[in-house]
């Protein structure tokens, strides 16, 4: 399925909310779209030990946000390389922007290449199912492959199923850590949601797992963005 309109997304919701499970899914299902996660770029950059690396991880690993000038360049220096910026392309962006800040900059970056975003869509979901969720991620650093012991486990304990290395807990996957997120989040969320309403382009979609969300958001897309 991939006869779309134009669709430039973004796709907001709280750490571990399922940005990376949805988006991979769309990707699958709609062969047009082309996807940029922020926290992809940043972990590849601290794997590399860049200086943006070492900038980011020192703020990742205190539950802090990074500075909106460092992201957002990030962002807008990705969809330069990728050729993106133009009204005929279609993308979505997973994890960015987290303030209105952000939004505001990213704004102002993709009108100067008529390439404004057409919609944002809010995974809404319980913050004591995303707790759960991360108590029990696991992941493949190398290849960025996600597990979940409870709904998505590795076929062999503490191993990548594809290679057979071990897996690992991020650095910020614990509950203290995704704690401080989690009220980030909600501080941050709000205003930035209301900035994206007066736009006209703010859609919710709630559930509890991927599997109940990802239907919603497949119609609201058609309803929006099919041919």
């Amino acid at each position: 399925m991939s006869m779309l309109r134009p669709l430039r997304l973004v796709l907001l919701g709280a750490p571990g909310s399922g940005k990376g499970t949805q988006t991979s899914k769309l990707l699958k299902e709609f062969g047009s779209i082309k996807s940029i996660s922020s926290g992809d770029l940043l972990r590849k950059q601290i794997e590399l030990a860049t200086p943006l690396g070492l900038k980011a991880s020192s703020y990742i690993s205190q539950g802090q946000l990074l500075p909106d000038s460092l992201i957002t360049g990030v962002i807008g220096d990705e969809l330069k390389s990728r050729d993106l910026l133009t009204s005929k392309a279609s993308w979505l962006l997973d994890g960015f922007p987290r303030t209105v800040g952000q939004a505001g900059a990213l704004d102002k970056y993709l009108s100067t290449h008529d390439a404004a975003l057409n919609l944002v869509v809010e995974l809404d979901v319980p913050h004591e199912v995303i707790l759960n969720r991360i108590e029990n991620r696991y992941v493949h650093v190398p290849s960025g492959r996600v597990y979940n012991l409870e709904y998505n486990p590795p076929k062999v304990a503490g191993k990548d199923d594809i290679t057979g290395e071990p897996l690992s807990k991020r650095p910020d996957d614990t509950a203290e850590v995704f704690g401080k997120r989690l009220e980030q989040y909600k501080q941050t969320v709000t205003p930035l949601k209301e900035h994206y309403a007066k736009q006209g382009i703010l859609s919710t979609v709630s559930g509890t797992t991927s599997d109940i969300i990802y239907p919603k958001l497949v119609t609201l897309i058609l309803q929006k963005f099919a041919r």
